[in-house]
């Protein structure tokens, strides 16, 4: 789905995510999406500050830096000439809502016109000025489910200009985990997709290719306390790594209920799509008193092409720019 595109037809055929943790792009020829490229570029902490006001960059030029660090590697491998990119963005930068209606109109602009004016009420900021798209996801007599994706306009050129200044075009952008679960291959057996790392955790639930939850939780962090090196500030570190903890554990422990509830079944697999990985997942849950099925990475093996990434490119920083280019 196009969130915010800015050109016509397919995504381009470079991806490039910021998160938290730093920069990380990806390249692949075709739909298919298998990737022919990728490189990562890290993030100091306190370089961001995720959220829905302007000023997410605190350090703009290391952002900026580590966007063209990790593009042009991918420019320069593949030769890639295009310039335009898919960027995927944090979840904390958007809202991502399911709306029922009774109908909507057939027209796409009047629909939309329609959906920005039942968001008046729900968004945490003006949404006459928000960058706005929809999908329907069922439709039915009475009844059509709609997944809408809305943005702060200042905040939306905030990222596109960190694009723009890194030598590459936005051609579209998307939210992360949204961008992930466009990676998952279409099946009646529901889906349940786990995207943590440091700036916040978001789990949804996909079946058929619709989207039954999404829900995102953005973790503060106290940058001046971490940046000391005393042993008081290793004490608030460790504590608050632990408070972290405790909230992905309750944010699956949340998602889980609802998959059980809505689907009269529990999960059993958790899918994994966040820089936390498939492999400290379960043992953050566990430690927190939560039972887990089993967890594995959304992006297998079979994803990357031979020499596609180096080994400083772990798989699980890679499911948003897969499904990014999966179009």
């Amino acid at each position: 789905m196009e969130i915010f595109p800015k050109t016509l037809g397919t995504r381009p055929r470079l991806a490039v995510e910021l998160k938290a943790e730093g920069v990380v792009a990806a390249r692949a020829d075709d739909a298919a999406a298998l990737l022919t490229a990728a490189a990562e570029s890290p993030l100091p902490e306190g370089v961001l500050s995720l959220g829905l006001r302007p000023g997410n960059f605190l350090d703009r030029d290391r952002v900026v830096f580590a966007l063209r660090a990790a593009l042009d590697a991918i420019a320069d491998r593949t030769g890639e000439r295009n310039r335009s990119v898919t960027f995927v963005v944090p979840d904390a930068t958007m809202r991502v809502l399911l709306l029922e209606f009774d109908s909507l109109p057939a027209k796409p602009v009047e629909a939309l016109a329609v959906v920005r004016f039942r968001l008046k009420k729900l968004l945490p900021f003006d949404s006459e000025q928000a960058a706005l798209s929809y999908q329907i996801m069922s439709s039915e007599k009475d009844s059509v489910r709609v997944l809408a994706v809305a943005m702060p306009q200042e905040v939306l050129e905030e990222y596109e200009q960190a694009i723009t200044d890194a030598g590459y075009q936005p051609g579209a952008v998307l939210p992360s985990t949204l961008a992930a679960l466009a990676g998952l291959e279409e099946r009646p057996e529901a889906a349940l997709v786990v995207n943590a790392g440091a700036g916040g955790v978001t789990t949804a639930i996909v079946r058929s290719g619709v989207l039954l939850l999404h829900r995102s939780i953005e973790f503060t962090q106290d940058t001046a306390a971490m940046e000391e090196q005393d042993q008081v500030s290793q004490a608030l570190a460790a504590d608050e790594a632990a408070m972290t903890g405790r909230e992905i554990a309750q944010a699956v422990s949340v998602a889980t209920a609802y998959f059980e509830d809505t689907l009269s079944s529990s999960p059993e697999e958790i899918l994994s799509a966040g820089t936390l990985g498939a492999e400290s997942l379960p043992v953050l849950l566990l430690e927190n008193g939560l039972d887990v099925p089993t967890v594995r990475e959304m992006v297998g093996p079979e994803a990357l092409a031979a020499g596609a990434a180096t080994a400083r490119v772990s798989r699980n920083w890679l499911a948003s720019v897969r499904g990014a280019l999966r179009n």
